[in-house]
């Protein structure tokens, strides 16, 4: 059903939501305090940049994005050294992860609602000379601002399912116009963008980039780093090592009934069980407790040698936790998230495991499957059995992870073919 809708309409609509918006930041910060703090920015309210910057604005909405955007704001960083990367997030964890990993080399605040006065108040005190949005982060009201102070907007490593489609169709009366404004979409497969140009994008504006998630580096440190851990959970054993990520409210009690089933053949094995969300870390805790494991969290730097789980509990070390496993199970994806970036484990030559839910990666996954460097497991018994048959065959195990690594090399190349496009939109540096 289509719902009449403008920029305007919209735009009084949020402003009428936004008591709402506070409430929910209200709530969320009960479990997750950061929440409560820095609300100013989101209004638009940040710390003036002097007008004689260039500023080229990078925008990742949450810690997935920020972290596929980590090689190109170095990459950008690299060839545009007079320029201020200024980095914006809407969440805690992704505001955490730019601070962890680019400290004050860049600029970073949240972003602001898509209010105009808060967009306008943005721009005014930040005065970008493009912006370039990761994925599929639309804003009507920021993307038109920016067209009007004539500042170009990139849509990079654009996705769009079929679902999110149908979504943006009934407003299509605000979705269209939106898209006409962005001056190129630099989309991962030619299926999402088949959707964005059905939807109003001109072709014209459309790039078929792939997927810029398999340029990730892993360096020789986070290799170093990944086989100490390797040791401080495996000592001098040859305990098997299950490491399951980024798992979502539902997910954990299957996870936990299937390591159950898992033990009974490999009583030594260790499952390395990382939530999505910092505030769940506790409850998942608790619950493989409750299961009977003996428990022990990463971030206490707990023995772990005596643990059948382990917690991972901090923030980004995900990457180090696939270099330290035998097998990587990506969550998000027994339940109908549509699922987590999986290319990480398969960078690794790491088997890769996943739930059924996989719109999120549709074409990431298909080449994964279709390579045999990954496998489908719908409940506990499923998943256990695949487990169990890795652990049982060595060779059968590293094949996979083999064909896996296959994948993640054969797909590389999308960041040179999107810092193409940034410098040809760039603006020519004000003299």
């Amino acid at each position: 059903m289509r719902i009449r809708l403008n920029r305007f309409s919209y735009s009084v609509l949020l402003y009428l939501l936004t008591p709402f918006i506070l409430l929910r930041l209200i709530v969320r910060s009960i479990k997750a305090p950061a929440y409560a703090a820095r609300w100013a920015e989101r209004f638009g309210l940040v710390s003036r940049m002097q007008n004689k910057s260039q500023t080229i604005w990078v925008h990742a909405v949450s810690v997935g994005e920020t972290i596929a955007a980590i090689p190109l704001i170095k990459q950008l960083q690299l060839r545009y050294p007079h320029h201020r990367l200024l980095v914006t997030n809407m969440t805690p964890t992704g505001s955490d992860r730019v601070v962890a990993t680019f400290g004050d080399s860049v600029s970073h605040c949240y972003a602001p609602y898509d209010m105009p006065d808060a967009v306008a108040r943005f721009l005014k005190r930040t005065n970008p000379q493009m912006l370039v949005i990761m994925e599929t982060e639309l804003w009507p009201n920021t993307i038109a601002a920016c067209e009007k102070r004539q500042i170009p907007v990139i849509l990079a490593n654009a996705r769009l399912s079929e679902k999110s489609a149908l979504g943006y169709r009934r407003v299509l009366g605000l979705t269209s116009p939106m898209l006409g404004r962005l001056t190129k979409v630099a989309a991962q497969h030619s299926d999402d963008g088949a959707r964005f140009i059905a939807l109003g994008l001109p072709q014209a504006n459309l790039t078929i980039t792939g997927n810029i998630k398999f340029d990730l580096d892993i360096t020789a440190q986070m290799r170093a780093d990944a086989e100490a851990l390797l040791k401080a959970w495996r000592g001098d054993s040859q305990r098997k090592i299950l490491l399951v990520a980024s798992t979502h409210r539902g997910e954990d009690e299957i996870i936990l009934r299937a390591f159950g089933e898992i033990k009974h053949r490999h009583s030594s094995a260790l499952l390395v069980l990382v939530p999505r969300h910092p505030e769940r870390f506790n409850d998942v805790a608790d619950q493989a407790q409750a299961a009977g494991f003996v428990v022990a969290r990463h971030s206490a730097r707990e023995d772990c040698l005596s643990a059948d789980v382990v917690i991972g509990d901090t923030m980004g070390e995900l990457m180090t936790f696939y270099g330290a496993c035998d097998v990587a199970f990506v969550g998000g994806s027994l339940v109908a998230n549509g699922g987590h970036n999986m290319i990480e484990p398969a960078a690794w030559g790491k088997p890769v495991l996943s739930g059924p839910h996989l719109f999120n990666f549709a074409e990431v996954s298909s080449l994964l499957l279709s390579s045999g460097g990954m496998l489908i497991s719908r409940d506990a018994q499923e998943l256990a059995t695949t487990v169990v048959e890795l652990f049982d065959h060595e060779a059968r195990l590293q094949e996979m992870g083999d064909q896996a690594l296959s994948v993640a090399e054969a797909n590389r190349g999308a960041l040179d073919k999107l810092l193409h496009i940034v410098e040809q939109a760039l603006p020519a540096p004000k003299r």
